[in-house]
């Protein structure tokens, strides 16, 4: 009688080995991963949010091609080219990282993936004011996305505070539901591209406090008040709200890539060169997590696209040695 091998458990069985993972579901992340798997790549995608923080952007109309449409829309047309190269995209967020000889370790609440190339494309987290009362706020009229929670302040009166293209923005769509938007920025002027200036300069409904500061965020069960500061006069008074978003940029998503010796800025951006290649072999960085200057949905998804070509030539590379 024939001897039949006996079945290994699945703890026995090898990790299965991926050229090009990828952590970031944005621009950057899909842009990449859509090339990577064009150059014949075994690519996965790791995502905590599938889409990247430009899901959540009411109009984009500086995507060449594109035209106008909604940060949905934009996002969707992304995850759907990368699922026509059928490339394995998982929702779940990276616990940890590890660098293990030439290979890398992702591990998520899920399991553990072993990559020979790394690609971060992990964005940035909404910047907090971090005054009294913001806090205690949150979801009771402290938000941090128009699109999300604009629609709950039909007829009220709602602030933003920051005064970048991605303020104004929000400030415009807030403007369609509610009847009185405030810009509180610290600066004389917004800093708005000029055909987003001339948007919110026609639009009657939004008045732009320039000079001041919001020390200290007031209310019973929600808000009710906001207290700004003169930056020049030092005065503070009370500003009567229903709500206030903050839009002041945000913190790079960089402590995963640190943990593999990845060289970051003093703003803890991630340090890459022009074919988005980190200081680590092997390691690749697209988006806003990086030090790129001007940050947008297509230099994301150029810097992404130029990583992955970067990644093919890294592995070939490594095949000849």
């Amino acid at each position: 009688m024939a001897r039949t091998k006996p079945k290994t458990s699945e703890k026995e069985k090898p990790a299965e080995i991926w050229d090009f993972i990828v952590i970031g579901g944005g621009p950057g992340g899909l842009g990449a991963a859509i090339y990577a798997a064009r150059f014949k790549m075994k690519t996965l995608v790791l995502t905590k949010q599938l889409g990247g923080t430009v899901a959540f952007t009411h109009i984009i109309e500086n995507y060449p091609g594109l035209g106008s449409v909604s940060g949905m829309e934009f996002a969707e047309k992304f995850v759907q080219h990368a699922k026509m190269y059928k490339i394995p995209i998982k929702e779940e967020e990276v616990l940890d990282v590890a660098k293990k000889g030439d290979m890398f370790s992702v591990k998520t609440h899920h399991g553990t993936y072993v990559g020979r190339s790394l690609l971060f494309a992990t964005g940035t987290e909404h910047k907090k004011l971090g005054v009294p009362g913001e806090t205690k706020f949150v979801s009771k009229g402290v938000s941090y996305c128009a699109v999300c929670d604009g629609p709950l302040f039909k007829d009220k009166i709602v602030g933003v505070v920051g005064g970048s293209d991605s303020a104004a923005k929000e400030a415009l769509f807030l403007a369609r539901y509610a009847k009185k938007v405030y810009i509180i920025y610290r600066r004389e002027k917004i800093r708005a591209e000029p055909v987003t200036t001339t948007q919110v300069e026609k639009e009657k409904k939004i008045e732009i406090i320039s000079d001041a500061i919001v020390t200290e965020i007031k209310g019973d069960n929600f808000v009710t008040t906001a207290v700004l500061e003169d930056v020049n006069t030092k005065k503070r008074r009370e500003l009567a709200l229903d709500g206030l978003f903050i839009e002041i940029g945000g913190v790079p998503g960089s402590s995963l890539a640190a943990k593999v010796g990845v060289k970051l800025n003093e703003k803890g951006e991630i340090e890459i060169d022009r074919s988005s290649q980190t200081n680590v072999p092997g390691v690749f960085a697209a988006g806003d997590v990086t030090n790129g200057e001007y940050k947008q949905a297509i230099t994301a998804a150029a810097e992404g696209v130029v990583a992955a070509y970067s990644a093919y030539k890294h592995l070939k590379r490594a095949a000849i040695a």
